[in-house]
């Protein structure tokens, strides 16, 4: 049975100690479209403490599917494994512990998700996206969290601090919005999301 009051206390924590997670709204955004989707696999690229992937599993089709997710930071992946482990849900999570940027590239083609949800380094973006239409199947959903970059990809910023991954971030919209291979959406709520159908 599900622990939603575990659920809670990894949510509380995170946001104690200043960790991004998933607001509330882009959480039920994703989670309906997991509803309707119904996946067996999922990718997810940045997992922070598994506090997303938890939530994902609840919709996850069948006895054997799965989730994976990406996290370079090892102190994360930790509390990741142990919030997970608390969960009962080692065996649908697996956590990997590498750089997204490298690890992705090195998965083979037949890695077929039905879902890929981007949530990672903003200035990684577009690959990410790269990699996330090879590795996707066709009528796969790619979700990414976070585009809008706290009103700055929408605006005319241009300061040198976040201007490498506000660019990035803009040219990833453009993206999908031109690619053929690709009906998107832009969903200002929570930080902006990107909902992506891949068709190949």
């Amino acid at each position: 049975m599900f622990n939603n009051e575990l659920l809670n206390s990894i949510k509380e924590e995170a946001l104690k100690n200043h960790v991004p997670i998933l607001q509330d709204e882009t959480l039920d955004l994703i989670l309906m479209l997991l509803n309707i989707k119904k996946p067996n696999k999922i990718l997810e690229i940045g997992t922070a403490v598994g506090y997303s992937a938890i939530n994902f599993s609840k919709y996850l089709a069948f006895e054997n599917a799965k989730i994976t997710t990406i996290e370079r930071n090892e102190n994360m992946v930790e509390i990741a494994k142990k919030n997970i482990s608390d969960m009962g849900l080692s065996e649908k999570i697996e956590v990997v512990q590498a750089d997204a940027v490298y690890y992705l590239q090195e998965l083979k083609d037949d890695s077929q998700y039905d879902v890929v949800f981007i949530d990672a380094a903003k200035g990684q973006y577009l690959i990410f996206l790269k990699e996330a239409i090879r590795l996707v199947k066709n009528g796969g959903i790619i979700i990414a969290d976070n585009v809008l970059f706290k009103g700055r990809v929408l605006s005319d910023y241009n300061e040198h601090k976040h201007r490498t991954a506000t660019n990035r971030l803009r040219e990833y919209l453009k993206i999908i919005k031109e690619d053929e291979r690709l009906d998107s959406t832009l969903l200002k709520i929570g930080d902006g999301v990107a909902v992506s159908i891949v068709k190949k």
